[in-house]
Formats: C-alpha cells, structure tokens, sequence
C-alpha cells in the first residue's frame, strides 16, 4: 500500500512538473510567434484594402488660375528631412450633403438671422440672397436661404466710436464667436479645428494687419474645420478660413461684430470612400511641370522657390462640391504655397 502510494505521489508530481513546462512551453511559443508576425509586418505590411472607389469618376478641385508669371518658377527640394515624404497609398473622400430648397428656406433663414440678433424684415437682393437689418446697429446680414452661407458688414462711417475701445483678447473674441454661432445652431461639430487669430487696424479704409493688440482695432478670428483621417484642412487663401470674425471692443453686443464671412458646406464623416493618390515623387514631377495650383506667392517673378515642407490636407474650397478631397501642400521661401489634386489623375473627370 505504501509503495503504491509513493509511487501515485511520484507520478503527480511529474504531471504537474510537465504541465508547468507544457505551459511555459505554450506561453514561450506564443509570444514569439506573434514577435514573429510583428517582425515581418514590419519588413512586409499587410497591404491595404483595394480602393472602394464609392463616387466613381469625381469632378475636378475648384481653383483659380496661377499668378502671371509664375509659370516662369522652378523649385529645390529643402525640407528638414532633405527628401521627399512617404504617402499613404490611399485617402477618403468625404461626401458633401447638398441643401435643396424648400418652401421652408426663407423661413428658417429668417429665424437665423433672428438668433443672430438682426431683423426678420429682410429684403430679396437677388434670388436666394435675402439681406437683414440690425435695428440696434449699422449692420447688416447678408445671407443666401438656401445654403446658408452669409457675411455680416458693419457701416463705421454711421458709428465709428464702435472701434474705440481696445478689442477683447484673442481667447475671449473666439468665445463670443463661439456663443454668437452657437445662438443660432451654426457651430456644428467639425468647426474644432485650429483657431488662428489676426490684430487689425483700419487705415485709409482698409484692413491692415496690426503687430499686437494694443495697436489694433479688431481681433480677427478663423474658425478651422477639425482634422479628418488625422489631415488638416486648407483653404484658397491660406491662414484664413472660411469662417471667420472681426471683433471689436464695444460693449453692446450689437457693435462687436464689424465683418464676417461664413462659408460653411457640411461634409459626411460617415459617407465616404477610398481612392489611390499620387506618390510625393509623382506630384514632385507635377509641380516641376507647372501643374500646381499656386495659392499664394510674394513675388511670382523671382526664378527659383526653395520648397520646405510638403504634407497632404483637405482642400475646404469655401464654395459647394460634392466631395472632400484631399491636396498636397507645398510650403516654400517667398511666401510660396500651391496644392495639387491627391487622387491620381485616371479618378477625375466626373459630373459637377
């Protein structure tokens, strides 16, 4: 009976001492498996889903045509890294909902300007564009009822004393813009983008650029749409975005706002599809072949641009199209930005 027992008690032990190494051994094994796996989609990614191409052919980016004489310019490649970035193979295009007119659209624009702190009694400049009255200001809302893009002037000729006083600070001109969207339901979601902040001064009539805020009579304000797919947004004229406020120092909220353009296009985060884009090396050769989009440029005369940065963004034209597509920015010496279309070119050529 004892030897039996001795000997049941030698064979448990030996089955928990190989069921420690079997798991050690499990254990062991799997973790260099996956180290394995990691290695290799290191060397070797996994390649990526083929394009879902959702929209088809899509119609061409709206830009303007490149200054005179700019087609004189060439380019040296001077980026930090001293070559030329790596680039998804891939990008979404977003869809962009557009508004139809209804019989409800001059009602609901009404009701807007309304929040906005102006008159209901507007009148019809041409169609769709109504223009709204501030009883309490010389300032008037001009909006399209349709779209509901609108600007805002203000007559400084009939009260000047509204830029008398020293503007608020940046932060807190952001957040009475903030509050006067939000009065009317217009700070949708994906204006959480970068703020950029201006000193202005008024001279001659014109709006110059301040160098602080003590020197400046307003405060201007760029609201940015928010990154998508973790790119910027960019627009036709850079630093500036499409919606955006000059703010001055009056206390009466109905003498703050002095200008604003609001030209906002909703687009889809959820309606969108996937489409191939171009290498940096391709749109490297495209800009050498004068087929960029030039943005802005100092002097278009001089002959060589130094090129220091290069990324892909999204390209908000500040005008309707149906979809958001991504560019790639070139930044360069001389004041320099131009964009090139990301989607390769055999994608383009669908209907507006």
């Amino acid at each position: 009976m004892a030897a039996t027992l001795t000997q049941t008690s030698i064979i448990a032990r030996k089955i928990i001492r190989f069921s420690i190494y079997a798991i050690i051994f499990i254990v062991v094994s799997r973790f260099t498996i996956l180290l394995g796996i990691r290695i290799y989609r290191n060397f070797f990614p996994e390649p990526p889903p083929a394009p879902t191409l959702t929209f088809g052919k899509l119609p061409t980016l709206p830009f303007p045509d490149n200054p005179a004489g700019s087609g004189n310019l060439t380019y040296s490649l001077e980026t930090p890294e001293g070559e030329l970035p790596e680039f998804p193979e891939q990008a979404k295009i977003y869809k962009m909902p557009k508004t139809p007119p209804s019989i409800q659209s001059l009602e609901f624009a009404k009701q807007k300007a309304s929040s906005l702190g102006f008159s209901q009694n507007g009148r019809e400049l041409v169609e769709t564009v109504f223009l709204f009255p501030n009883e309490s200001s010389p300032s008037t809302l001009t909006m399209n009822v349709v779209s509901g893009i609108f600007s805002i002037s203000y007559d400084l000729r009939a009260n000047p004393s509204a830029i008398d006083e020293i503007p608020p600070a940046p932060d807190v001109a952001t957040s009475q813009v903030r509050t006067f969207l939000a009065r009317a339901e217009l700070l949708n979601d994906d204006l959480s983008g970068p703020v950029v902040h201006d000193f202005i001064k008024i001279e001659e009539g014109k709006f110059v650029t301040a160098i602080s805020l003590s020197e400046s009579d307003l405060v201007k304000v760029n609201l940015f749409r928010k990154s998508f797919d973790n790119l910027p947004s960019v627009t036709l004229t850079p630093n500036e975005a499409n919606v955006w406020f000059m703010i001055g120092g009056a206390k009466d909220r109905a003498n703050q706002v002095i200008a604003s353009e609001y030209h906002y296009y909703p687009a889809s985060e959820q309606g969108y599809g996937t489409y191939p884009i171009k290498t940096a090396q391709k749109v490297w050769e495209e800009l050498n072949s004068q087929k960029a989009h030039i943005v802005r440029i100092k002097d278009p005369s001089e002959g060589v641009v130094k090129i220091r940065n290069i990324y892909l963004a999204y390209y908000d034209a500040g005008q309707y199209v149906q979809y958001y597509q991504p560019v790639v920015v070139f930044e360069g010496d001389n004041d320099f930005v131009a964009y090139i279309p990301a989607v390769t070119e055999e994608y383009y050529g669908g209907e507006e």
